[in-house]
């Protein structure tokens, strides 16, 4: 080595002890840059009241979640290309590995964000499937520290809940490594399943105990009658109402198995009704296929419902062998009522459309998006099956967007490799429940808008004797109560009280994520819900078999029959459709169903249309001052020039009259072609099984 060169290198080595020797003596924090973990921020605490700081002793779960190894709009693209006819990686799907390359966390950087947690006093509780999140537990006061935030209490409605009151700031390295933090405040999703309820009360209709008939016939498959005329008079005097118009429902007073009011569908009468008794004959009938259905806090009792189910209604039964229940977080604390009659629809009614389809059934422990979300991860790491069924949402408005774009990488995950994330719509029209509050946020529902998901939305359907569709339109229930109850001599209620809007299909225009290319014939710039749709109305709604204690229906713990509805329906009855689809390719695996819908031929998807009729109820009111007429439209409020369908509705919950109306949702309209309720329409049996072949072969 020449003197210059030795000199040189002596001197560089002299340097960088100096420096380290300097590293040593300064904080490291005065080196790091400190990163801000950007719409992390609940927008639910600009309408709550701030009740003042969270008590710093309090332990909670927070879970990181981490950025993928690719930029999002490049992993848009990489994943869009797979769905690309013109690509030469059309439908070429990638395997776990290649899609964690491109799509998920590396190691390294999992092992550094819990070297972050551990320096701030955080417990690692568990590190997510494919490097994608670490959950940690720790003191309020040590996350406030970890994440540079205030949390705080707050108050809306008769709620309260924890929220942070300004994005996270982390210190590099882990600072960049992180997408979002979700603990920091509380979110969760609701389930989307609605009953028919007595708009005073809430009080749904009473289940029936299986034991009064075997065969599970109890509700008629009529829904809808022909026109009637009915005169409500005061004593036998004034005042006094005739009404005239159709007739919703069957006779309060029946009692004959098969006839009981209102209606309630049983599997083979919806299979006619859709076309899949042809489906079933050319031999799909969902085989080979699993359909996943991801649900908070499960039921202790759906293995047995589940098989009763099947036995009842002549569906193949439902075992271990192809019935099985993953709980990723561990066993739910306790159960939920709620939760556990939404999952019993979405498990039955899955079955019910793909009968010979495996059933893979992932319980999270809470209704928390970030363990719900983990559940999703769950299914699509290890890969269970080709379509995941979500029946649950919350407000997209109330969400923080990162919780928004955490699920948008989900569904694009899923979609990468081949798998469809379904999610329902919502059954609140254009407003959705808050998942802090419970108050409704106008909106759309979340995760629903995800350009990767597909959206289900609702139907109302009427079938005639033959189970032939005899009406079918968007979901939306206004009621107007124009007679009190039988025990009073149904007197007419004079004005009309108008009940309003009931619950409806959700849907409508995202107001964050940009329309995605499968759209692009839409109008607007943002994404549009729903996609597809299915039957959701609970007032024409289908039968399920429960634990009564599970389902919060009784304390005999015996089977009962109840009805139910909601996008909660449409969804697995779609992701069953969707199964069978995958099927009949040859290769078995179609991915995200909503990058395909769009360019279906004509006649694949039914187009869902606005009703009306000649025969909706209308009535002269005579008092002593004199007689006035009541139009069809003045009992439906909001008022409208849209075509709607309206009938007679005698409540067996208190016996009074109303009327009731049909394809009346919020702001929410049923149109000709695409509309915010329905989407393009419902699938039109084994033509749309085999445009789907085509297009994917």
């Amino acid at each position: 080595m020449s003197s210059r060169k030795h000199h040189f290198a002596a001197f560089a080595t002299a340097v960088s002890g100096l420096a380290g020797a300097l590293l040593l003596s300064i904080p490291a924090d005065s080196f790091a840059s400190r990163v801000s973990i950007q719409n992390n921020t609940p927008r639910s605490i600009q309408r709550a009241q701030d009740l003042g700081a969270e008590s710093t002793v309090r332990r909670i779960e927070v879970t990181v979640w981490l950025r993928p190894a690719t930029r999002e709009a490049a992993a848009d693209r990489m994943v869009a290309a797979l769905y690309d006819r013109n690509s030469p990686v059309f439908h070429r799907w990638m395997s776990n590995d290649e899609a964690a390359a491109a799509l998920s966390p590396s190691a390294a950087n999992v092992a550094t964000i819990r070297e972050f947690l551990a320096g701030h006093n955080l417990a690692v509780s568990a590190v997510g499937a494919g490097n994608h999140y670490v959950k940690a537990t720790g003191s309020v006061a040590d996350i406030q520290r970890a994440f540079n935030v205030q949390l705080h209490r707050f108050q809306s409605g008769n709620r309260t809940f924890r929220a942070n009151t300004s994005d996270p700031a982390v210190d590099d390295p882990a600072g960049s490594l992180i997408a979002s933090v979700d603990g920091l405040s509380e979110h969760h999703a609701v389930p989307h399943s609605k009953r028919a309820v007595n708009p005073e009360t809430g009080q749904a209709f009473a289940a029936r105990p299986l034991a009064q008939s075997p065969t599970g016939v109890f509700f008629s498959g009529q829904c809808l009658r022909g026109a009637e005329v009915h005169t409500f008079t005061t004593g036998g005097g004034l005042p006094k109402a005739t009404y005239t118009g159709n007739r919703y429902g069957q006779d309060i007073a029946n009692t004959a198995l098969g006839t009981l009011a209102p209606c309630g569908y049983q599997p083979s009468e919806l299979q006619a009704a859709y076309g899949l008794n042809d489906v079933y004959s050319a031999g799909l009938t969902g085989s080979g296929q699993t359909i996943v259905i991801v649900d908070a806090y499960g039921s202790p009792t759906i293995a047995e419902d589940a098989e009763l189910f099947s036995q009842v209604y002549g569906l193949p039964d439902l075992t271990p062998a192809n019935f099985t229940v993953y709980f990723p977080g561990g066993q739910p604390a306790a159960p939920d009522p709620g939760w556990a009659g939404e999952t019993t629809l979405d498990v039955e009614w899955a079955h019910a459309m793909a009968p010979n389809a495996n059933i893979a059934l992932v319980v999270a422990p809470t209704s928390n998006d970030s363990d719900l979300q983990a559940a999703v991860l769950f299914a699509i790491q290890n890969h269970l099956g080709n379509v995941i069924s979500n029946s649950y949402g919350e407000a997209e408005g109330d969400a923080p967007p990162a919780l928004l774009d955490a699920w948008n990488r989900l569904a694009r995950l899923g979609a990468a490799v081949g798998i469809s994330v379904n999610f329902s719509s919502g059954d609140d029209g254009d407003s959705n429940p808050s998942g802090n509050t419970g108050v409704l946020v106008p909106g759309v529902s979340t995760p629903a808008d995800s350009p990767w998901a597909t959206a289900v939305g609702g139907t109302s359907v009427a079938l005639d004797a033959s189970n032939n569709v005899r009406l079918q339109t968007g979901w939306g229930t206004n009621l107007t109560e124009i007679a009190d109850t039988v025990a009073n001599g149904s007197p007419p209620v004079v004005p009309p009280f108008v009940e309003g809007f009931i619950f409806g299909a959700g849907g409508g225009t995202s107001g964050y994520f940009a329309k995605p290319a499968f759209q692009s014939r839409l109008n607007g710039r943002f994404r549009m819900v729903p996609d597809i749709a299915f039957t959701a109305d609970p007032y024409t709604g289908v039968e399920i078999i429960c634990n009564d204690i599970s389902c919060g229906a009784g304390t005999d713990n015996q089977p009962v029959v109840d009805v139910i509805g909601g996008t909660s329906l449409a969804c697995p009855m779609f992701s069953g459709v969707w199964a069978i689809a995958n099927q009949s390719t040859r290769h078995g695996r179609l991915g995200q169903a909503a990058r395909m819908l769009y360019d279906l031929p004509h006649g694949a998807i039914t187009d869902v249309v606005p009703v009306g009729s000649i025969n909706n109820v209308r009535g002269i009111l005579t008092a002593a001052t004199g007689s006035s007429f009541v139009s069809a439209s003045q009992l439906i409020q909001p008022e409208t020039t849209a075509p709607f369908y309206s009938a007679f509705y005698n409540s067996p919950f208190s016996t009074r009259w109303f009327a009731i109306s049909f394809g009346t949702d919020t702001s929410l309209s049923t149109r000709i072609g695409w509309d915010n309720v329905t989407g393009l329409g419902t699938p039109n049996g084994l033509r749309f099984i085999n445009a789907v072949r085509n297009a994917a072969d």
